[in-house]
């Protein structure tokens, strides 16, 4: 029996792909757990129809995540905070700081898990931080990180 994979299946095929199968096993696993259907004219049509979907919304994704990129490696974010006199940070600019001012900046949400920061920043200075966006693109965005120069007068 022919049948149209749905779902990739280990030793079988991928989605999309045609097999021949024996007839026991696509009506007793494959057809019930709508791993595959029966390999018709129409059940191919749809496919096709939906591949070509597919590959379009992928195109679409692949050309927002290529704009958002160049957005986000042009861009510079600093963060003005309080440090030490060797310039190590009382605190740290986390992967959420960076996030929060990215959508500040250019008004388009990033997930924090998306900022590849391996750990929180802890030193003054510029750092290249990369983000993975869809579709495999990884620009990188300058992170400025300044000591925060109080005036004098405050904290009388």
């Amino acid at each position: 029996m022919q049948v149209l994979l749905l779902k990739d299946i280990k030793r079988l095929g991928t989605a999309g792909e045609i097999k021949k199968v024996a007839d026991g096993y696509a009506r007793n696993y494959l057809i019930p757990r709508g791993l595959a259907v029966v390999a018709t004219p129409g059940a191919l049509r749809r496919t096709e129809v939906q591949k070509a979907i597919e590959e379009q919304r992928e195109e679409r994704i692949r050309t927002d995540s290529v704009a958002l990129a160049e957005r986000l490696s042009e861009i510079t974010l600093t963060f003005k905070v309080k440090a030490s006199d060797k310039g190590r940070l009382y605190g740290a600019v986390t992967s959420a700081d960076i996030a929060a001012e990215i959508e500040k900046q250019i008004g388009h949400p990033v997930d924090k898990r998306k900022i590849l920061l391996d750990e929180s920043i802890r030193l003054l200075g510029s750092h290249q931080i990369p983000i993975r966006l869809p579709s495999g693109v990884i620009p990188e965005v300058t992170v400025v990180v300044e000591q925060l120069v109080e005036e004098e007068g405050e904290g009388s």
